[in-house]
């Protein structure tokens, strides 16, 4: 839907991995770049670092050299100024629009020719069904008018447009007709794929398609087997699960559902942890109680060799953690490419090529090894071979061996063991997960456990003191556990416990 695009980047950190991958995607589709170093007002600011970054960004990613003679545009968002060089910025953003019109090119249409119009985004109502979005590259639509809906020049069917909307500011506002060079959404074509064309009946030819990526990651989704099973959730069945799932795939296509093993497990697979987190985390806003299992990387095998999804890491960390970091990234098969210091800030750049397997449960790890101070950011790259065993937790873990609410006695004991994830007063059940254990290998607790009542009265009352509990977020509790637990996701709790089915015994 666009001609050109804007590349905000950092005037100290430069590229990031995220820039790399929608860069990629723009120069693939031959669109124009206006590079904009953003916060150039930073006290440690290196613009023309920056820009030499994005320009051997720019070659590696096989830009032409059209596209290498890109456009710099200095600006101070906050401030809201921009201009041609770091040291003469203007007192608004009229370089940046200025820029605009005359590097990126007018849409390329045809309002002569036969009706073509690609969906490049889905949308989805609960009473309108799909509704496809994009731009019309050529001829016009009206609503009620019959069309072909082609993936290829031999893969087509047919269709009616039932309503047609516009956009104006924010707002969808219904209309009769759309002609070429207007972006508008279309409804009554309930198959409609991102990629696909809606073309003239009997003269429209397909545009080249857009592909969705494939997922990387999945996770099993099961119903909630745990003792405290619809005390806090509204949609506790299998069919309300399933349901949901499969409702998903209706406005989120880069997702996938599959039936599991048993008939109320289901397989999800995304574009990473968080994609398939932030499902979760909308499940439990609507009131949906289940449990999820540790995420697991998608493999392919081509020509009888394993390949495994790689990412592209970068980890900004101050001076004094930077070996800790590196000797985590080593362990988990990361292969560093890149090392840049930033002397003024006392910040390391560090790039990194490491198999997904290597991320799962590395961001608690590297806040861990940097006391907070770490950011990472992080991009799938590509399929690769097999990199081989990788060991991603050290530590095991606390379990409850009994039903109860805790108690300050019984936790000021425990916490002599490793880190504990609740304080006095928490409703737990057997097998539980409670804490962190200090060694390898998991360890049964009695946290419920009362002193006993005498009629005896000491001198010396043992003050009890209780270290903070840690407060493990959805997203952390995802990347904690291993292929024996499990997250039971409530409205209104997120526990881990041991699976049943698989958990191994504890001493």
């Amino acid at each position: 839907m666009v001609e050109g695009v804007l590349l905000v980047v950092d005037s100290v950190e430069g590229p990031m991995p995220q820039t790399r991958f929608v860069l990629k995607k723009a120069l693939e589709f031959g669109h124009a770049v206006v590079v904009v170093v953003n916060k150039i007002d930073r006290p440690s600011a290196r613009p023309e670092f920056v820009v030499n970054s994005t320009f051997e960004l720019f070659i590696e990613l096989n830009a032409t050299d059209e596209q290498c003679d890109f456009q710099v545009i200095y600006a101070s968002g906050i401030k809201g100024k921009a201009g041609l060089s770091p040291e003469n910025l203007g007192e608004d953003l009229g370089s940046l629009f200025e820029a605009v019109i005359r590097c990126i090119p007018g849409p390329k249409i045809n309002k002569d020719g036969a009706l073509q119009m690609l969906a490049t985004n889905i949308e989805y109502e609960e009473h309108k069904g799909r509704i496809a979005i994009g731009r019309v590259h050529a001829g016009s639509l009206r609503r009620g008018m019959d069309v072909k809906i082609c993936t290829s020049e031999d893969a087509c069917r047919f269709g009616r447009v039932s309503e047609l909307f516009v956009y104006e500011k924010f707002s969808r506002v219904p209309a009769e007709t759309v002609e070429a060079g207007d972006i508008c959404a279309v409804c009554g074509i309930d198959d409609i794929q991102i990629g696909e064309t809606i073309a003239d009946k009997s003269d429209g030819k397909p545009l080249p398609s857009i592909k969705v990526e494939e997922p990387t990651v999945k996770m099993s989704f099961s119903v909630n087997t745990s003792p405290f099973v619809g005390r806090e959730g509204k949609y506790v069945t299998s069919r309300n699960l399933r349901d949901r799932l499969y409702r998903e795939l209706e406005r989120n296509l880069a997702m996938k559902v599959e039936d599991g093993e048993t008939a109320d497990t289901f397989i999800v697979s995304g574009r990473g942890t968080l994609h398939i987190t932030i499902l979760i985390e909308n499940m439990r806003r609507e009131g949906y109680e289940f449990m999820v299992g540790p995420p697991k990387v998608i493999n392919k095998r081509v020509n009888d060799k394993l390949l495994e999804p790689f990412e592209i890491a970068t980890v900004e960390v101050p001076e004094e953690h930077m070996g800790s970091l590196v000797e985590l990234l080593g362990k988990r098969r990361g292969q560093m490419f890149d090392m840049q210091g930033l002397g003024s800030e006392g910040t390391t750049f560090l790039k990194y090529k490491i198999p997904t397997r290597g991320l799962l449960g590395l961001r608690n790890s590297i806040l861990t090894a940097s006391r907070g101070t770490a950011i990472l950011n992080t991009v799938f790259e590509s399929y690769e071979p097999w990199a081989g065993d990788i060991s991603t937790r050290d530590l095991g873990s606390l379990v409850a061996f009994e039903d109860g609410t805790s108690t300050s006695y019984a936790l000021m004991s425990s916490q002599d063991r490793g880190q504990l994830f609740i304080g006095p007063g928490v409703d737990v059940y057997k097998g539980q997960i409670v804490g962190i254990h200090q060694r390898s290998g998991d360890l049964a607790l009695n946290v419920c456990k009362k002193k006993a009542a005498t009629n005896v009265r000491s001198n010396k009352e043992v003050t009890v003191v209780l270290d903070t509990p840690l407060d493990f977020s959805l997203d952390d509790c995802i990347e904690y556990i291993q292929e024996d637990e499990l997250v039971e996701v409530t409205p209104s709790s997120i526990r881990m416990l041991k699976n049943p089915k698989s958990a191994k015994k504890t001493r």
